[in-house]
């Protein structure tokens, strides 16, 4: 089975603010200070990595870093076994690997479907780092056993589309474990609608998988 393991990164944590500063998403809209924005935007990472680090130290080396990696890890480790479980279920896959959580001091929290490894907010709540260490992990199960096969029938916007819209299940089959709601993006609104409601016509995930590509076309 496979287990979580929580650490934080400063280069990571530091590459975080940086990307987030020079991407633009078609479906999210991304809060970056405007301090840390003028010092990122439209630079190379190692170009203003210095600067960054300097106006993050505090931050990046408070002892709050630490008690917040310890409380997350603590209740996780209390559902983890469950939440695996329910999710090779739904699934109908076993992801069996190590997964690296790296906290970040950014709201914004990414995954690496290749280490695999995702982050978590040091601002958010417990119940919502919980959620979002559920909805990125889901990613990774999507990455690895689906991403390929979709992308074949509906190409790489759409497919990134599902893979989010498909969160929404976490309310259905796991907001128990966390008791926060996953509220995704607004684009995918209709798109999750109609998942929910296959799903609850039938629990089969690759029958949802067939019905949301048909859907898409």
């Amino acid at each position: 089975m496979s287990k979580v393991i929580f650490k934080f990164d400063k280069e990571k944590d530091l590459w975080n603010h940086w990307h987030k500063s020079n991407w633009e998403s078609s479906w999210a809209n991304f809060k970056i200070h405007p301090e840390i924005k003028k010092i990122c935007e439209e630079k190379k990472f190692e170009e203003c990595k210095e600067e960054l680090s300097a106006h993050l130290s505090k931050l990046q080396e408070s002892n709050i870093i630490q008690i917040e990696i310890d409380s997350l890890e603590k209740y996780w480790r209390e559902i983890e076994k469950e939440f695996f479980k329910r999710m090779d279920n739904l699934m109908k896959k076993t992801f069996n690997k190590e997964i690296i959580a790296y906290l970040t001091t950014l709201g914004v929290c990414p995954y690496d479907p290749d280490e695999p490894s995702f982050m978590f907010s040091l601002f958010y709540s417990l119940p919502h780092q919980l959620q979002t260490c559920g909805h990125e992990i889901m990613h990774l199960y999507f990455h690895q056993f689906y991403w390929d096969k979709v992308e074949s029938r509906v190409g790489k916007e759409k497919t990134g589309d599902l893979k989010e819209a498909l969160s929404v299940l976490l309310n259905i089959e796991f907001r128990d474990l966390w008791f926060a709601k996953d509220y995704g993006y607004e684009p995918h609104k209709d798109l999750r609608e109609f998942i929910l409601t296959e799903w609850k016509k039938e629990k089969d995930f690759e029958k949802l998988l067939e019905k949301c590509i048909n859907y898409l076309k």
